[in-house]
C-alpha cells in the first residue's frame, strides 16, 4: 500500500486512547521502551480490575519466564543502556517530526530535533545523562541515531503522510477476561477508512524464519482495534531502520482469531506460572543483553524469594471457566509436544511457542 492510504486523513494527534471506555480506557503511568513502547512493568494488577497483558511483556514470557517474573512480579530495576535510550531517542524524534509542516519534514530537521528531544529525556530520566562517560561518546552515539533518521528518509516520504495518531494508547477487555494494552507508533487512517499500523524499529529486519515472531506484536494491536473499532486494519508495517527494510502484512480475520486464542493460551500459560511459582529460565542469546544475570540460575545465580501470597501477587480471574478461554486453549493444542528446551515447557504450549 502507497503513502496515499494517509495523505488525506485528518491532522495529526498526540497520545490518544482507543479503547472501551466500559472497560476503564487508558492505562496511565505506562514508560514506552525503546522499540516496544508499550512495555512496561506493570501488568501486575493490583491497581486493576482484572489482568491484563501488553505485547512488550508476552514477548518477555515467551523468551523467558523467568524474565517476565523480574520485570513483572519483582519489579526489579535495569539499568538504561545505550542501544535502548538510541531507540527511545529515534521514536521521539519521529513522533514530533510531523509537528512539521509537512513541507518542513526532511533529514536536517529530523537532525536538527536530535539534541533538544536527547536533553528532554534526559531532563525526564536523569540516569540517562551517565550512559556516557566523554562528550565524543556521547557525539558519536548521536550520530549514529542521525545516522537511522536519514535512513528512515528512504523508506517513507513523510510530506505525503499525515497520520491520524502518533503514541496512540489502546486497549481493550476481550471475553475472556483478559485486558490488552498497548502503545502503537503511528495509525494512518485513509479518508475511505482503512487502517495502517506502523512501528518503527531501530534494529534489522529478522530473518524469514523469524518473521512470524515479528508480526506477533503487530497482530495483537490489529486484534485491539479490531475489537474497540469494528474494522480490520489494511496493512501492518513495521520499519526497521537498523538496515532500511519494511515488512508489510495484511491481516485477515482468521489471523486476529488465532492471535486472540494464542494471546488466550499465553495467559493460561502465565497464570500457571503465578499459581505455581515455577518460573524457569530460559537460556538463548539474548542472556546477553539482559540485565539479571547475577539472579539467574543459568549464570549460578539466585533468584529472590516471590512475594508473599497477597501482597504484590497478580489477582487472575479463572479464564478457564469461561467457554472462549476453554475453546482457545484446545484450539492451541496444550496437550502438544512440548518445546525440546525445557525451560518452557511446563509453561507455554507447543504450538503457541513456535507460532508467535
Amino acid at each position: 500500500m502507497s503513502d496515499t492510504l494517509a495523505e488525506q486523513a485528518p491532522a495529526a494527534e498526540e497520545a490518544p486512547t482507543v479503547g472501551d471506555s466500559a472497560e476503564g480506557g487508558a492505562l496511565a503511568g505506562d514508560t514506552p521502551d525503546s522499540d516496544t513502547p508499550d512495555g512496561d512493568t506493570s501488568d501486575s494488577e493490583t491497581e486493576r480490575s482484572g489482568p491484563s497483558l501488553s505485547p512488550s511483556r508476552a514477548a518477555d514470557f515467551m523468551a523467558c519466564p523467568l524474565l517476565y517474573r523480574f520485570r513483572v512480579i519483582d519489579r526489579l530495576p535495569e539499568p538504561p543502556s545505550p542501544a535502548a535510550a538510541r531507540g527511545t531517542l529515534v521514536h521521539a524524534v519521529l513522533e514530533r517530526l510531523f509537528d512539521e509542516p509537512a513541507a518542513a519534514r526532511t533529514p536536517a530537521a529530523a537532525r536538527t530535533l536530535l539534541v533538544p528531544q536527547w536533553d528532554r529525556l534526559v531532563e525526564a530520566e536523569p540516569e540517562l545523562g551517565g550512559l556516557f562517560a566523554e562528550e565524543a561518546e556521547r557525539q558519536a552515539w548521536i550520530d549514529e541515531a542521525a545516522l537511522m533518521l536519514d535512513r528512515y528518509f528512504t523508506l517513507e516520504d513523510p510530506t505525503r503522510i499525515e497520520p491520524s495518531f502518533r503514541e496512540m494508547s489502546v486497549t481493550t477487555l476481550l471475553e475472556s477476561g483478559l485486558t490488552l494494552r498497548g502503545y502503537i507508533d503511528r495509525l494512518d487512517i485513509a479518508p475511505t477508512g482503512e487502517l495502517r499500523i506502523v512501528d518503527y524499529k531501530t534494529g534489522a529486519a529478522p530473518r524469514e524464519e523469524y518473521e512470524a515472531r515479528a508480526l506477533f506484536q503487530m497482530k495483537f494491536y490489529a486484534l485491539v482495534l479490531w475489537r474497540t473499532r469494528g474494522t480490520i486494519p489494511r496493512l501492518l508495517q513495521l520499519i526497521y531502520l537498523g538496515n532500511g527494510e519494511i515488512m508489510r502484512y495484511a491481516p485477515d480475520e482468521a489471523d486476529l482469531l488465532a492471535t486472540e486464542r494464542k494471546i488466550n493460551a499465553l495467559w493460561q500459560a502465565i497464570d500457571r506460572a503465578r499459581t505455581s511459582g515455577d518460573w524457569r529460565p530460559r537460556q538463548s542469546r539474548l542472556c546477553e543483553w539482559c540485565a539479571h544475570q547475577a539472579l539467574c540460575p543459568v549464570f549460578g545465580g539466585t533468584p529472590p524469594p516471590l512475594p508473599e501470597l497477597g501482597s504484590t501477587e497478580l489477582p487472575v480471574p479463572d479464564l478457564a471457566s469461561s467457554a472462549l478461554a476453554s475453546s482457545a486453549l484446545a484450539s492451541t493444542d496444550l496437550a502438544s509436544t512440548q518445546p525440546a528446551d525445557s525451560g518452557l515447557a511446563a509453561h507455554i504450549p507447543a504450538q503457541v511457542a513456535n507460532e508467535i
